[in-house]
């Protein structure tokens, strides 16, 4: 990072600036030993505050007198800046989707911490040398709109048809977790990287753009601006709650079956984070039979412990949701080896 010299008055000007985008001046321990920094995947916060995160964060203040700062973004991008970071660690938590946890791991932005109830997650949602430990479980899917599409694209096929001409986008690959999760989907279900890569060319005559953030496909999808976007189960349930016209769906596979894969929100503790035992303290509550609890209930999305089962009114539609859907088991550690190899192939193949 580089030093600025700044006379006494500009520097605490500055300083006071930065201390809320995170910047150099708030991020010793020094400065304030009753704060948690996290980096976050979008999806877990509310639109109108009434999220997980908003939930959670809340309720663990209060617990702990301990203040939550919070920074979200593309996954990708939340890596990326943890990287830019790494000499002087900004961030406490860092929270991604698959494979960026296993890349945040991979470029040792991520200390070895296993938090209280973490031997309740299943092994296979969880790094196996303590590093990583999934918060909240949850699935890939696409939306549509359901005013203007009485029934939902079946098939990958069906979203070459020239009706989603401009109507159809996904979130970018390489920046957005969900958007490199279309990736993964497509070499699963349609054959390979050269049989994704082919089908995705065709695909982006139909394709609106970029997008950064996933989230901000769904207002535009609800209102009709789109007829179909990427997204999650959770993040797209949450938001429909707001948004009536948005629906959620998987394209099917070769079998002809619809297909998805868990793609969960998974937490670490940072290198060398300025304010570690905060950051232990957060893991541990994130991870708590009463956060667990309401990830469904409040989140829309699926508890990371095995031995937290919901029975809430969403609980019971999202497992609607998942009826009938087969889960596969992407190779997370293959992915994220040749992360870039598969995205450099996609800006190939449609020209991004």
């Amino acid at each position: 990072m580089r030093t600025r010299h700044l006379t006494p008055l500009a520097a605490l000007a500055s300083c006071a600036v930065l201390a809320a985008t995170l910047s150099a001046c708030g991020g010793s321990a020094a400065a304030d030993d009753k704060t948690v920094t996290v980096y976050s995947a979008d999806g877990l916060k509310g639109e109108n505050g009434d999220g997980w995160y908003d939930k959670v964060f809340k309720d663990f203040e209060k617990k702990t007198g301990i203040k939550v700062r919070y920074v979200e973004g593309g996954s990708g991008e939340m890596v990326q800046r943890a990287v830019r970071e790494k000499s002087h660690a900004q961030a406490d938590v860092l929270i991604t989707l698959p494979p960026f946890i296993q890349q945040a791991d991979s470029k040792g932005l991520l200390q070895k911490y296993a938090p209280e109830g973490a031997d309740a997650v299943p092994a296979e949602t969880k790094s196996a040398n303590g590093t990583w430990t999934t918060v909240v479980n949850n699935y890939f899917g696409f939306i549509y709109n359901k005013k203007e599409l009485k029934n939902p694209p079946k098939t990958w096929d069906d979203l070459l048809d020239g009706k989603f001409k401009n109507r159809l986008q996904y979130s970018t690959p390489g920046v957005a977790g969900d958007g490199t999760a279309v990736l993964v989907k497509a070499m699963h279900d349609l054959g390979g990287k050269d049989a994704a890569m082919a089908y995705l060319k065709k695909l982006q005559a139909n394709n609106v753009g970029p997008s950064a953030s996933t989230g901000k496909l769904a207002p535009k999808v609800d209102k009709g601006e789109l007829l179909v976007g990427n997204g999650d189960v959770q993040m797209n349930y949450a938001q429909s709650t707001s948004m009536p016209n948005l629906g959620i769906w998987f394209p099917a596979g070769d079998s002809g079956k619809p297909t998805t894969f868990a793609l969960p929100y998974a937490a670490g503790l940072v290198t060398k984070a300025p304010h570690s035992a905060n950051g232990r303290k957060l893991l541990d509550y994130l991870l708590s039979p009463a956060a667990q609890r309401e990830v469904s209930s409040v989140g829309g999305g699926f508890a990371a412990r095995a031995d937290v089962k919901a029975s809430d009114a969403r609980a019971t539609d999202l497992a609607k949701i998942m009826a009938g859907v087969e889960v596969f088991a992407p190779d997370w550690n293959d992915l994220s080896e040749h992360l870039d190899t598969y995205v450099d192939a996609w800006k190939t193949a449609t020209g991004s």
